[in-house]
């Protein structure tokens, strides 16, 4: 593989500005979306799957969005994955009808599909292997701020109307696709494209079969489990704080903005200067056990300050290792970055659609099941991630998938 040059800032700063966009629109729903059940007159049972569709939408179509940018290129991909989204909060924004807002959410989820797969392989493209890890994590961080942002932004916009945070997340995506359209330059050569186009098309299925029992199959499980884990740690987290503490939900909101903030300064200034000094594996061990750290000690915390400690120091970790993680698989893909980051965030969405079910199970039988799981699993990928270490170079994995 060719050296590639000195990344290029401003396409990266699209580029995060994009997802960021992305990720607020998906967070602002969090404060809103009971409250639009409610008067549409619907029950728990849609509000979960108004939920659960978003990233089953994502599940299925990541792999399909990627395989295009490498046929068509990224920057088209970025611009579609954008006005797509935004038609997606439009909708949202003047439904009359329930089956209108589940329209929305699978539009949404579709089109916002388009865009992390084809950020993840734009910035394979543009940045060396050595800066593989930086680049992950700076548009990680960009996610993680997003997100944080994003449930605050809704609930004050919601005050004034309920529509105006699907408006203001649709208009800003409009936005992010102009400047796709004139900012953004392409960072795929018309030889790689046209070497995409003639390759042999096959399913998604048949792709994602072929990936687990190939060399990249142990990192793209590992990004379930990470995926499951979080929205395993995530999605109870509240119910947990006010069944053993009692917070309300002003307290609970300060732990999960001031984590989300730690996790965004952790993926966009630690990841780079970690995975340069001690390479990408031995950062995703080291994040690993930090995770498992933070489950063991949820259930040991007893009060509000240990709480934000611990709470910190799981999303410190979980943070650190889905960079570092996308880093080794992107030395892998080789020339089919697009095809492969989409199989990685289809993982990474079916862990979350999981993720939350499997901890609601567990929390029915005690409330301190699912972090004592979550523990587990952790602890397992770090052994896992041992082994695989072990069997494989770190400086010889960017040419093992095609060997």
């Amino acid at each position: 593989m060719a050296a590639k040059r000195k990344t290029n800032k401003a396409p990266l700063a699209v580029l995060m500005l994009n997802l960021f966009i992305i990720m607020v629109g998906i967070g602002l729903v969090i404060p809103i979306l009971p409250y639009y059940i409610e008067e549409f007159q619907a029950s728990g049972r849609e509000l979960g799957l108004l939920i659960a569709i978003f990233a089953f939408m994502q599940f299925l179509f990541a792999p399909f969005w990627g395989r295009l940018s490498d046929q068509y290129g990224r920057k088209p991909l970025v611009a579609l994955g954008m006005f797509g989204f935004a038609a997606g909060e439009f909708i949202f924004a003047f439904a009359t009808d329930l089956w209108m807002l589940f329209l929305s959410r699978a539009i949404a989820g579709i089109f916002g599909s388009a865009l992390m797969p084809t950020a993840m392989a734009y910035v394979a493209d543009v940045t060396t292997e050595e800066d593989r890890g930086k680049g992950m994590g700076m548009i990680g961080a960009s996610m993680a701020l997003g997100i944080v942002i994003g449930p605050g932004i809704g609930g004050w916009l919601a005050e004034y109307q309920l529509s105006y945070p699907f408006l203001a997340a649709g208009f800003a995506a409009m936005a992010g696709g102009l400047l796709s359209i004139f900012l953004l330059s392409e960072s795929l050569s018309n030889e790689a494209k046209a070497q995409a186009k003639n390759k042999k098309k096959t399913s998604m299925l048949k792709n994602m079969t072929e990936a687990i029992r190939g060399p990249l199959g142990f990192l793209l499980i590992l990004v379930f489990v990470i995926s499951f884990a979080l929205t395993n740690f995530q999605a109870i987290f509240g119910f947990y704080m006010l069944k053993k503490f009692g917070y309300d939900p002003s307290e609970v909101g300060i732990l999960v903005a001031a984590t989300g903030i730690i996790g965004a300064i952790a993926q966009g200034a630690l990841v780079g200067r970690l995975t340069r000094a001690f390479g990408d594996s031995r950062v995703v061990t080291g994040s690993l056990l930090l995770s498992a750290g933070g489950f063991v000690l949820m259930t040991l915390a007893g009060g509000y300050w240990t709480v934000l400690l611990t709470v910190s120091l799981f999303f410190l970790g979980n943070s650190m290792v889905r960079p570092a993680v996308n880093a080794l698989i992107s030395k892998m893909a080789g020339k089919e970055q697009g095809m492969i980051m989409g199989l990685n965030n289809s993982f990474f969405s079916l862990g979350n659609a999981i993720g939350p079910i499997v901890a609601g199970v567990l929390f029915e039988y005690h409330m301190e099941w699912p972090y004592w799981f979550g523990a587990f699993l952790m602890i397992a990928s770090l052994i896992a991630m041992k082994v695989w270490t072990a069997r494989n170079n770190e400086e010889e994995i960017a040419g093992s998938i095609h060997s």
